[in-house]
């Protein structure tokens, strides 16, 4: 059988030892949440089937329910090969959504709480020779409000901007065995100025550690160093300095190996870009030169799959969809994009914001922070070390839920936990509403008509407020991000959808307000970028530069031209 994504799925993090298990399992609906009660760990045979890592309710994991499901069981049989034995078995989950149990031969092996990030187990204690039974349950409420779900929709049906649901299993589930002696954990952090890239490193036990980069295949630097306790620490300094950049993507291998009692234990291969992201005044600066990012707002669904891509191949056509109409970067919006689609943007040079789907989340609620928390910190910890993440976005819009408004230390101290994991990228502590402690002050403007657009954003015209200027205040001097506009409606096959303001009547109105509304935003030098509404077309939604399927609704060609153009800020460097 053809397994489904196939490939390796942790991709700065790899082992050459390790067993994919997507593909067929059993599974089996559980609308009262009384699996337990009815035996079903214990069960070997559900009553149905799924295809792994494709959420039930897509058309591609066979199954295709829409409906609320509160929670859903899954099963399959593993036989571990000759080669794992005496060795440290890893069970890994890519994401699951939303609160996960794992059982191993009916043995509790762990669980995990949140939906968009990866996790894992060790399983060697509860396997046995030949098959194991491997039995998984995942619960799901979208519309508790201690549940960060993004867009996912809270009715029954999609509506506005809130689509299908996904529930359990919706990323890779892979194995792996490692020595006793491994590696848990990597952070990489370059300094593109000194050339050098430091590596801190978490193993199971105290050992040492050989760090060595490589670029096309030529040694660049070595260094061996003692863990101190369980961590180490090295810097690399690199015989040749070359920086990754926009469209420039030079990227080091780098080969991690662990040594303990004079024997290899672990070895593990990754990558890392050199480049530095930092603001001078206004202007946002990519290793000391300033990019004016073109960005578009990516969601990241798939008719078919839901949030999963139907194949590797789609993530990086995704990105470069985007490049071919001039985007250099995108907002990865309201979810935790997969690993594999940061790979690609890593290798293709392709700016990325990295956002939380804090939507359906009560900022109000006593607890939030603590809900929030469960998914956030392992998303930051997992994406720091690509080098395609140039910014953090943990909350978009956040709205007063049933009339009462957002804990503003909510806020902030998610912001001040983001900068102290990592104090070398900027974040937005909410995109758009309501700021109150951040980097950038960004706003969302979705004004159609292009004169009073530029009466707001155009060349001279000072961001001392804007609409919401009650409940937040812009300090003189931050970096200023029109970080949602746009969002032109039009769709030449389907009237029942919608998008922001009138219909244009023609591919030529809605390239001459796109065209208008962008250059705004260009010709502004306080402005460091522009963030356009959207990439693709999602359900209902019709206000993508491509139909849901990826199909151009515009000629690419023009879209690319009009966003080529110099902005203000890289004219006057000039």
């Amino acid at each position: 059988m053809m397994i489904p994504r196939s490939e390796y799925p942790r991709p700065q993090f790899v082992r050459s030892q390790w067993m994919n298990l997507n593909g067929w399992w059993q599974f089996e609906m559980d609308p009262g949440d009384s699996g337990r009660e009815r035996g079903l760990i214990e069960k070997e045979t559900l009553t149905g089937r799924i295809l792994v890592p494709f959420c039930p309710e897509s058309r591609l994991s066979g199954i295709g329910n829409t409906d609320f499901m509160r929670a859903v069981w899954y099963k399959r049989t593993i036989v571990m090969p000759e080669e794992s034995k005496g060795k440290r078995v890893l069970l890994h989950f890519g994401a699951v959504d939303y609160h996960c149990e794992v059982w191993v031969n009916g043995t509790g092996v762990g669980s995990h709480k949140g939906g968009y990030t990866s996790f894992s187990m060790d399983i060697t204690d509860a396997l046995h020779g030949g098959e194991n039974l491997l039995t998984v349950c995942a619960r799901d409420d979208t519309r508790s409000p201690h549940q960060p779900s993004g867009k996912q929709s809270t009715r029954y049906a999609s509506y506005g901007c809130y689509y299908t649901r996904t529930t359990g299993i919706w990323q890779t589930v892979w194995l792996e065995w490692v020595d006793p002696c491994h590696i848990r954990e990597i952070d990489i952090t370059p300094h593109a100025a000194e050339g050098t890239v430091q590596i801190e490193l978490t193993a199971s036990m105290p050992c040492t550690l050989e760090a060595a980069a490589f670029y096309e295949g030529k040694k660049m630097a070595c260094v061996r160093a003692q863990t101190d306790g369980k961590a180490a620490g090295v810097l690399l300094s690199l015989a040749e300095k070359h920086l990754w950049n926009v469209g420039e993507p030079a990227l080091y291998d780098l080969t991690l190996t662990l040594e303990r009692d004079g024997r290899v234990t672990d070895r593990v291969e990754s990558y890392f870009g050199l480049r530095s992201v930092w603001f001078d005044g206004m202007r946002f600066m990519i290793n000391g030169r300033p990019v004016f990012q073109r960005l578009v707002l990516d969601q990241g669904f798939y008719p078919d799959g839901i949030y999963t891509a139907p194949t590797d191949d789609d993530l990086r056509r995704d990105i470069l969809l985007a490049m071919d109409m001039g985007f250099n970067g995108a907002r990865l919006h309201q979810k935790v994009f997969e690993a594999r689609y940061l790979y690609h943007a890593d290798h293709l040079g392709f700016l990325c914001w990295g956002e939380m789907a804090s939507w359906g989340l009560d900022h109000s609620a006593d607890g939030s922070l603590a809900d929030f928390l469960h998914d956030w910190i392992p998303a930051v910890k997992r994406d720091y070390s690509s080098p395609s993440i140039i910014g953090w976005c943990p909350f978009n819009e956040t709205w007063d839920f049933e009339r009462r408004a957002q804990r503003e230390d909510v806020l902030r101290m998610v912001y001040r936990i983001t900068k102290a994991m990592d104090p070398t990228r900027p974040c937005i502590d909410t995109s758009g509403n309501y700021h109150v402690e951040t980097d950038v002050f960004d706003v969302h403007e979705y004004e159609q008509n292009p004169d009073r657009f530029s009466a707001r954003y155009g060349r001279g015209v000072p961001l001392l407020s804007d609409r919401f200027s009650a409940r937040q205040t812009y300090t003189p001097g931050l970096p200023v991000f029109v970080s949602e506009y746009g969002g032109i409606w039009w769709s030449d096959t389907d009237r029942s959808g919608w998008g922001y303001g009138e219909r244009v009547k023609s591919r030529e109105e809605f390239l001459e307000r796109y065209r208008r509304l962008t250059e705004t935003l260009l010709d502004n030098p306080e402005h460091f970028g522009f963030c356009y509404t959207q990439l693709t077309d999602v359900e209902q939604e019709q206000n993508g530069l491509y139909t849901a399927d990826r199909k151009p609704k515009f000629d690419a060609a023009v879209i690319r031209s009009i966003n080529a153009r110099k902005a203000a800020c890289e004219m006057e460097e000039q």
